[in-house]
């Protein structure tokens, strides 16, 4: 099932299958995936470990090559490509947030979001660079933190500069593997918030959680197990952040009344 936001497709997948062969034995991690995500979709991921989702997203990502079936990004065939090509696809269409937030340690928050465009636009000027890594952070809540290293940051806002640092190619697509992993429940919430505010500005974002409870924040649930995708449902009551964070905000001001 894949109720269309518009009639095109950003991912097209067809019977998608990734076996690795670890000595003699054979390990279908993915087995014949069919799937579409269309654009403004904020689709969520989920299966227990070992159902495949992790192998799914590096597939989604063009950070692993499927063994069967087709992938196709935006309209393109991504299978056969090589490396070259599929660094230049990575780079011009999707944007990545990680678990770790991947950021360099010795580097100021608009240098870490800036980083991406040296690769995707070689010839772009470093003063619009920043002016755009800039105008990336205080999208996000960060404008005032430009110079700051992410040892002088929160895990909250270490993920908004990955946030951030994945949208300054303006991508077709983020990927996000377990972004709020590392957050606690309030965090969490404000990272499901601005994913929440970027998907309704239109951007399409695929999320790998095992955590239901962030699930619920997603427009679609996919569920795998064996490497299969066993159901895929719209999200009926899907939860609001900012009603949550409202939530949260009331229970401290109770708590400190108490």
């Amino acid at each position: 099932m894949s109720a269309a936001v518009n009639n095109r497709p950003v991912i097209q997948l067809r019977d998608l299958a990734k076996t690795y062969l670890t000595g003699e034995v054979e390990v279908k991690a993915v087995r014949g995936v069919t799937l579409d995500v269309y654009r403004g979709d904020f689709v969520a991921i989920m299966g227990a470990s070992g159902s495949g989702k992790s192998t799914l997203m590096n597939m989604l990502g063009c950070l692993d090559q499927p063994t069967g079936g087709n992938y196709l990004l935006d309209g393109a065939a991504v299978a056969g490509l090589g490396r070259k090509e599929l660094a230049k696809l990575r780079n011009k269409k999707i944007g990545f947030v990680f678990q770790s937030f991947n950021l360099l340690a010795r580097t100021s928050a608009l240098e870490n979001v800036e980083l991406p465009m040296f690769y995707s636009h070689p010839l772009i000027s470093l003063r619009d660079c920043r002016q755009r890594a800039a105008q990336a952070l205080e999208q996000i809540g960060l404008g005032e933190r430009l110079g700051h290293h992410p040892s002088q940051l929160s895990g909250g806002q270490q993920q908004r500069i990955a946030i951030a640092r994945a949208l300054i190619n303006r991508p077709e697509l983020v990927l996000a593997d377990e972004p709020t992993g590392n957050l606690d429940t309030r965090t969490s919430v404000e990272i499901m918030g601005l994913f929440q505010e970027l998907n309704d500005s239109g951007i399409t974002l695929v999320m790998v959680t095992h955590e239901l409870d962030i699930a619920a924040y997603c427009k679609r649930l996919v569920v795998m197990r064996d490497g299969q995708v066993i159901r895929d449902t719209r999200n009926e009551s899907r939860r609001s952040a900012r009603e949550e964070i409202a939530k949260l905000d009331e229970a401290e001001q109770t708590a400190k009344l108490a």
